[in-house]
């Protein structure tokens, strides 16, 4: 019997600081995450950050990419404020320089060599900082208590124009957990969907070298359950393919 390869798709880890059965502090990825690339065809490969101090070596980083196929750029804690010359907001949680830094980097290099890209919630963030944009610290603070995104479910419209509605279709049901938000867009982004409130949930390139996505709800989520989530993570290994 042949079989095919899938197409490898890598995921930067998150630091835990402890996980079950384990004696240290660990490095891990949602198991929703990885079932989704997997479903959908892909080889979920998780990579180690490395960017000792909050430096990361873009170099060596583009070394290490030459085994994926596509870049997923997942969810975790808030980017440190100063990555888009912020000033932090108390709100701040689960921040790691270490982490930043190299997700920074990854982005970098999997966008300038056009490998494609999915980023969900804050590896959407993590692209727009990449490409100089800025995020609103909490969205509570920016637009009053309860603005919110945590534990929310809700439609979003997407741009007639876009890739992601031959994706998701012209509308989608959503599930959100996030703080923060897209401010100021990076440079080359377009905004493809947003919230019935107006926050950003989705983003292009204009002028992608590669495949790439970028939205701020977890399409993991509820990828077996609905299939327009469950083609976000297709879309992206065939892009892969």
């Amino acid at each position: 019997m042949t079989v095919t390869r899938r197409p490898r798709i890598v995921l930067p880890a998150r630091f835990s600081t402890s996980a079950a059965a384990l004696r240290y502090g660990a490095e891990v990825t949602a198991r929703k995450l990885v079932e989704a690339v997997w479903a959908a065809g892909g080889e979920p490969l998780v990579l180690h950050p490395h960017a000792p101090g909050g430096v990361a070596d873009e170099a060596e980083i583009a070394a290490r990419l030459e085994v994926a196929d596509g870049v997923l750029l997942p969810g975790g804690g808030d980017l440190a404020a100063h990555w888009t010359g912020q000033e932090p907001h108390p709100t701040l949680y689960d921040v790691d320089e270490e982490q930043d830094a190299f997700d920074l980097g990854l982005a970098r290099v999997a966008l300038a060599r056009g490998v494609p890209v999915l980023a969900i919630c804050r590896g959407l963030q993590v692209v727009n900082a990449a490409l100089g944009g800025t995020v609103v610290q909490d969205m509570d603070a920016e637009y009053g208590e309860g603005c919110h995104h945590r534990h929310r479910v809700h439609k979003v419209a997407v741009a007639p124009d876009s890739a992601l509605t031959d994706v998701v279709g012209a509308a989608v049901e959503v599930s959100c957990y996030h703080h923060q938000c897209l401010a100021t867009l990076g440079e080359g982004l377009r905004v493809v969907a947003r919230a019935e409130d107006g926050v950003i949930e989705a983003v292009e390139l204009t002028e992608p070298r590669g495949w790439f996505l970028g939205v701020q709800w977890h399409p993991e989520d509820t990828w077996d359950s609905a299939p327009e989530q469950r083609a976000v993570f297709e879309a992206l290994v065939a892009a892969s393919a």
